[in-house]
């Protein structure tokens, strides 16, 4: 039996492979799990965390940073418009999440989205472009410093 136990050192090695970055410019897919709020992180099954591109969402204790856009409405209604477009809500983590159950994502990362969180853009098959969709709820405002220049296209 003890020898199916994984070393410490082989535990911290693959908790580190399943948080870390995703390299800018890979694209890689996202089932989604968890939703913090409305641009993220959104935890995938598959270990990335993603902070959603070119957007900005109220922080979960209702304030903005000062160097962000700040939308009008409530972390609550972001978050909970953003587990709509991804799938569909089946409890709550210890922590707060909103636990999730959804079709896989398609991401493009641009790399570090701060600590061990990947900033990317992803498309939904239910909803599309996650950015836009989330833009279009009126939930989140665009962030022109991260949007630049990205298109929202109208198929899915």
């Amino acid at each position: 039996m003890l020898e199916k136990l994984c070393s410490v050192a082989e535990v911290i090695t693959i908790l580190a492979a399943v948080a870390s970055v995703v390299p800018a410019g890979a694209s890689f897919r996202c089932t989604p799990t968890r939703v913090w709020d409305g641009d993220g992180p959104l935890w995938c099954a598959e270990g990335p965390r993603i902070r959603l591109s070119g957007i900005a969402a109220r922080e979960m204790n209702g304030t903005c940073r000062s160097n962000q856009p700040c939308p009008s409405a409530s972390a609550e209604a972001a978050r909970d418009a953003l587990v709509r477009l991804i799938g569909t809500p089946v409890g709550k983590s210890r922590e707060g999440h909103v636990l999730v159950k959804g079709p896989p994502l398609t991401c493009r990362s641009i790399g570090s989205g701060k600590g061990n969180r990947t900033a990317a853009w992803c498309t939904s098959p239910r909803a599309g472009d996650l950015s836009c969709a989330m833009v279009t709820t009126r939930t989140v405002l665009k962030w022109e410093r991260y949007w630049r220049g990205h298109q929202c296209s109208e198929s899915r």
